[in-house]
């Protein structure tokens, strides 16, 4: 049955009654008892057969929305004969309740479907992309919208999101960098755990949280080149001590399910992996929730090399681990064969099944099917509230960096300003702003800069407006007009960057500046001497050397979603003191990359007095901007650092404190940051660690005391024996306003130290 055939007969089902919902905390307590539910589906899957078992490993897509390579299945009839166990990528409650009904009421057994989607930054309401929000650092805003957005897509009929991204990402011409949290495990890390509390909430059975999923597990950042879907090739101890963090940071958080990566590790595709997979993920960290492959990912396996056909790609996924399989059909063709062959153990798949029930037990799916989806008046209007919009704004603002402020150009004084050019192709763009992995949002709710910049700016400044050019290609019609607009304004502000279509999944590029011919527009424009504003919208680091080098005032706006428009017309005029700071370096040059701030050192370390040491001969190796890096309207200085003690004992801690002055007469937020230099190691150390940070709001001319307390478990690495632990030995220990920080003080641990490296934290 294709699309219009298959939405046609779920539309015309009748509507049916169904049982009142009970959302007493007697009926959440009931959902969450753990021998109830062992009781309930041992009950229930003594009567399933192994073709609804394998049933409940079989997830395909509606058809409703397309987000990869496509084949053809009927999903509502082999939903009801219990070939089929969840759907994704059916939007709205009236279209999830019609399948939902159908399925649940004429099959066997009524077991009810999961629905998923890809809830990335937002349903309709939509946040700015992942990366943009991870630049607020602000763990309690990023959770906040994680929050709303699990409210709207369950309000719609959803109970999982496809999400968070956790992958650490060092190289900024991979696309799916815009969806994570930048290239540090220790950030990362906190940012995965508020984000599965963002769309979990406390309990599972209160119907406004979704299934969180952990993607992609794992190492899906390291893809070679830069290249989506490319091969990884990483040693153990790089993966655990970079890669896998973030990923336990979520299970800890208790994530209901994990997506394997495309890529292969160590010669093994991630959905066949049994070390990552039953090793790490199911015996070492202990997760009992289940494991759905990405999109077509056990087909592909065909295509790495590692099987011969599709039959035994199954054999080796879900024998590895795979709970269940996403779009092939591969479980669902073969599995049954498998097992009568005995190349799969039959208790293999009622773990997965059970797995999956589970979930669906804990979202109390088998009390109330319809408890997502009923079409409910009161449930819609939670989906696109004022409420939300305000918190959309919120993040918006604080997910902006301010990169450079030459001369205090920023910010514009709206009062005194008389004529300012809006010039590029985000000028007035809506669509563009909502970023990559925007799925249900709507580009007609978004606020553009050109309308935001009318309501903030009123008559009294005229406004000359130019898009100049478009995003790519060799049209320079444009320019004449923008440059027109330019030499009539005393300020130009230009919105230049890329498309929403430019980062996220399959968004690999080359080349990672500013797009040629907007390049080409910001020199025509700097040529008429008029003060720039360049306002970059972007899901990766950039390498805008040209522009730091030429234009005296750059903020990183990112993609903003919703409320991108009054956010930025916020910080541009001074309303909002901006406080985002970079998670991921910003390079020179693309030759630098991969580049990031807890890189190693070497055995000959940069010295510019010798030329054998590490070094380009055309390119310094320092980063255009480093990690950590934002700037503020206030000013901040930070005193010595001083320790409560300079040796650390086994069992103790060491509570490092600073005092940051903001030196200015402007209310500002700063984020003090803590990085830690292991000195010597069993094996080779990073030249520095981000360890902690606060982000402070310090009034003007005031200071404030910072402290941070270190102990032996926040020193542990996988050392050379892969035991987990810290080591004797002295560190380096800083305090700054990102990593580029110099100033230290040192401080000893007196004796090793082992960590349980499996225990949550």
């Amino acid at each position: 049955m294709n699309k219009v055939s298959l939405f046609g007969v779920i539309i015309l089902l009748l509507w049916g009654c169904t049982e009142g919902r009970n959302n007493s905390s007697e009926t959440i307590n009931k959902w969450n008892d753990q021998p109830e539910m062992d009781h309930y589906i041992d009950s229930l899957m003594a009567k399933m057969s192994i073709d609804e078992k394998i049933g409940q490993t079989v997830l395909f897509a509606s058809w409703w929305d397309i987000t990869g390579p496509v084949s053809e299945n009927n999903i509502v009839e082999d939903a009801k004969q219990g070939k089929v166990g969840a759907v994704f990528n059916a939007l709205t409650a009236d279209f999830i309740y019609r399948m939902q009904k159908e399925v649940v009421e004429n099959s066997r057994l009524g077991i009810p479907l999961l629905f998923g989607y890809d809830v990335i930054h937002g349903y309709q309401t939509t946040f700015p992309t992942p990366f943009a929000m991870s630049a607020s650092w602000d763990l309690q805003q990023i959770e906040k919208s994680c929050r709303v957005a699990a409210i709207e897509a369950a309000a719609d009929g959803l109970n999982w999101t496809f999400a968070p991204m956790v992958d650490i990402a060092r190289d900024p011409r991979w696309g799916r960098i815009a969806e994570g949290a930048g290239e540090d495990s220790y950030l990362g890390s906190l940012i995965a755990a508020a984000q599965v509390r963002g769309f979990q909430g406390d309990n599972l059975a209160d119907e406004a949280t979704v299934l969180a999923c952990a993607k992609h597990f794992a190492a899906y950042g390291a893809a070679q080149a830069g290249r989506d879907y490319h091969t990884v090739d990483i040693s153990e101890r790089v993966l655990r001590d970079v890669y896998l963090p973030p990923f336990k940071a979520a299970c800890d958080a208790g994530v209901s399910t994990y997506m394997t990566a495309f890529n292969e590790l160590d010669g093994t595709p991630c959905s066949a992996h049994e070390h990552l997979l039953n090793d790490i993920l199911k015996d070492q960290w202990g997760f009992d929730g289940f494991v759905v492959t990405d999109y077509t990912s056990i087909k592909e396996m065909v295509n790495h090399g590692s099987v011969a056909d599709d039959k035994e790609a199954g054999e080796a996924s879900i024998n590895a681990g795979v709970d269940m399989d996403m779009q092939s059909g591969i479980f669902m063709n073969h599995l049954k064969q498998s097992i009568e062959e005995g190349k799969v153990k039959e208790g293999t798949v009622n773990e997965a099944c059970r797995r999956i029930l589970e979930m669906k037990y804990r979202l109390g799916l088998f009390e109330d099917p319809y408890r997502y989806c009923r079409p409910d008046e009161d449930k819609q209007s939670k989906i696109k509230s004022p409420e939300h919009f305000a918190l959309a704004h919120e993040m918006a603002k604080k997910s902006i960096v301010l990169l450079k402020n030459e001369g205090g150009l920023l910010p514009l004084n709206k009062e005194q300003l008389n004529s300012i050019a809006l010039i590029g192709p985000m000028t007035d763009e809506q669509k563009q702003q909502l970023g990559a992995w925007h799925t249900t949002g709507k580009p007609e709710t978004v606020t553009t800069i050109l309308t935001a910049f009318k309501e903030k700016l009123g008559k009294g400044t005229k406004i000359y407006t130019a898009k100049g050019c478009d995003w790519e290609g060799d049209d320079r019609s444009g320019f004449a007009e923008a440059l027109a607009a330019a030499k009539k304004a005393e300020v130009v502000v230009m919105c230049m960057g890329e498309r929403e279509n430019m980062g996220g999944e399959a968004a690999s590029r080359v080349h990672i500046d500013i797009p040629l011919i907007q390049k080409e527009l910001i020199k025509e424009v700097y040529k008429t001497g008029k003060p720039i504003v360049l306002l970059l919208h972007n899901g990766r680091p950039l390498t805008i050397t040209w522009e730091n080098e030429h234009l005296p005032a750059i903020v990183e706006c990112w993609h903003l979603g919703s409320m991108a428009g009054p956010a930025i017309a916020d910080v541009v005029f001074g309303d909002y003191n901006p406080s985002g700071k970079l998670t991921a370096t910003f390079p020179q040059h693309l030759g630098q990359v991969p580049i990031h701030y807890n890189m190693k050192n070497t055995g000959r370390p940069y010295n510019p007095k010798d030329d054998f040491t590490t070094r380009y001969q055309d390119c310094s190796n320092d980063p255009l901007y480093p990690f950590g890096y934002g700037l503020s309207y206030s000013s901040f200085e930070y005193s010595s650092i001083t320790l409560d003690k300079t040796i650390l004992e086994p069992a103790g801690n060491i509570n490092a404190t600073v005092l940051v002055t903001n030196t200015s007469g402007r209310d500002g937020e700063e984020v003090a940051q803590l990085y830690i230099r292991d000195l010597v190691g069993s094996v080779t150390r990073p030249v520095k660690e981000l360890k902690g940070f606060e982000k402070l709001m310090i009034p003007a001319h005031k200071t404030v005391e910072v402290s941070f307390t270190i102990d032996a478990e926040d020193l542990a690495f996988w050392r050379k024996d892969m035991t987990f632990g810290a080591e004797e030995g002295r560190f380096q220990l800083f305090i700054g306003t990102n990593s580029d920080v110099e100033q230290s003080v040192m401080f000893e641990l007196t004796e090793s130290v082992d960590v349980d490296p499996y225990a949550a934290r």
